[in-house]
C-alpha cells in the first residue's frame, strides 16, 4: 500500500495559482515593434501572446507537482509484522574466569570444559525464550556487555559460543559484573528485569562486593538467579551432560545470598534433576503483558517525484539555453528591437 508520511505537504500545491492571482502583473516592456501580415504565423503568436507560453507554463506546474509530492514523503508499506511485546528483559551473566577452562564435565559422552558445557546449556535456554529480550554479559575480572537487550536470540547465542576463557581475565568479579546487569535493567519496566547469573567460582576481583551489589538489585527491583557449576562425582546432569566434580573454589552460600535477596532463587548443577529444576524455574518466570503492537516495514518512495523533477526541469533549462523553446518567442527583447 502507498501513502504520505506527510500529507500536510500537499496544501502547498495551490500556491503558484495564489502568487498568480494575488501577485501584480509583470510590467510589458515597451519598445519598437514590427507590424507582420496578418496571414503569417507570427501574426497568430503576437495576436496571443500567452499561446507560446502556455506549455512552457504547464511543464513548470507539472515539475512544481512533482516537488510537492517528494515533499510529502510517499512510502510503500510491506504487510505488518508482528512484534513481540510480552516478555522478560533477562540478561545472562556468564563467568568466563580462567577457572571454566577445567575440563571436569563430560559433554556427550566426551571431556569438556566447564564454559563449553555452560555454552551448550545456554544456547538452549536463550532459544526457548522466544518472548524475552536477552542480554549477555561476560565477566572475569571485569565485566563487558557483550550484546544489550535484544530480540535477536541468534546473535545473542552465536556471541556467547565466541566467548573464550580469559578474555574478561582470569579472575572473577562477580559483584562488578551484578552491578553492570543492574545498570542495564533499571531503565526497563519494573516488573520484567531478570538476571541469571553463571558461574564456578567465588568473587575474587571487582570493586563491587556481591552483597553490596545484591542491594543494588533488591533496590532497582531485579531479580537474580544465580547457578554454581560443580557437583558430585558421577552426577548424571540433563542434556548429556556429566559433572565430574564440584569445584572447590565454588561459594554456594554467597550465591544463595545474592538470589534470596532479590527475590530469585539459587541452584547448584549437580545432577540431572537440579539442573532441570534451573531450566523449570526460569522458564516459570512470567512475562508482564505489554500494549499489542505490529511494524509495517516502509520504502521511501520520494527519490522518484524528486528524481523526475530534476531531470525534467534539466531538460526544460536544456531546451531554454540551446534555443529550441523559450517561454514567449514573440516578444521582443529588453532593448526594444526584435531580429
Amino acid at each position: 500500500m502507498i501513502t504520505l508520511a506527510w500529507p500536510w505537504a500537499l496544501l502547498a500545491l495551490p500556491l503558484p495559482v495564489l502568487l498568480h492571482l494575488w501577485l501584480p502583473p509583470a510590467r510589458p516592456i515597451r519598445g519598437r515593434a514590427l507590424r507582420l501580415p496578418p496571414r503569417t504565423r507570427l501574426a497568430g503568436i503576437a495576436a496571443d501572446p500567452d499561446r507560446p507560453r502556455r506549455p512552457w507554463r504547464f511543464a513548470g506546474l507539472l515539475v512544481w507537482l512533482l516537488l510537492v509530492l517528494a515533499a510529502a514523503r510517499p512510502q510503500w508499506l510491506a504487510d505488518p509484522i508482528a512484534l513481540p511485546v510480552s516478555g522478560r528483559d533477562l540478561i545472562l551473566a556468564v563467568d568466563i574466569s580462567g577457572s571454566m577452562e577445567q575440563e571436569d564435565y563430560e559433554l556427550r559422552g566426551r571431556p569438556a570444559t566447564r564454559l563449553a558445557v555452560v555454552k551448550a546449556a545456554a544456547a538452549r535456554f536463550i532459544q526457548r525464550r522466544g518472548q524475552d529480550r536477552i542480554g549477555l554479559i561476560l565477566f572475569g575480572s571485569r565485566p563487558y556487555v557483550q550484546t544489550p537487550l535484544t530480540y535477536d536470540r541468534d546473535t545473542v547465542e552465536q556471541m556467547l559460543r565466541e566467548a573464550v576463557v580469559g578474555m574478561a581475565g582470569r579472575d572473577t568479579a562477580i559483584g562488578d559484573a551484578i552491578g553492570l546487569a543492574v545498570k542495564r535493567l533499571r531503565e526497563q519496566p519494573e516488573d520484567n528485569r531478570v538476571l541469571v547469573l553463571l558461574t564456578d567460582g567465588d568473587n575474587t576481583a571487582g570493586a563491587l562486593d556481591p552483597r553490596q551489589a545484591a542491594a543494588l538489585a533488591a533496590e532497582s527491583g531485579v531479580r537474580i538467579y544465580t547457578i554454581g557449576l560443580g557437583g558430585r562425582v558421577g552426577a548424571q546432569a540433563a542434556g548429556g551432560y556429566r559433572v565430574a566434580r564440584r569445584g572447590a573454589d565454588l561459594d554456594p552460600a554467597t550465591l544463595q545470598m545474592v538470589a534470596s535477596q532479590t527475590g530469585g532463587r539459587s541452584f547448584l548443577a549437580t545432577d540431572s534433576r537440579q539442573l532441570a529444576e534451573v531450566y523449570a524455574a526460569l522458564d516459570r518466570l512470567e512475562p508482564s503483558v505489554r500494549d499489542y503492537r505490529t511494524f509495517r516495514p516502509a520504502t521511501d518512495l520520494y527519490p522518484l517525484p524528486a528524481g523526475a523533477a530534476l531531470v525534467l526541469s534539466a531538460l526544460l533549462a536544456g531546451l531554454r539555453a540551446t534555443g529550441r523553446w523559450t517561454p514567449n518567442p514573440g516578444q521582443p527583447s529588453a532593448s526594444g528591437d526584435v531580429a
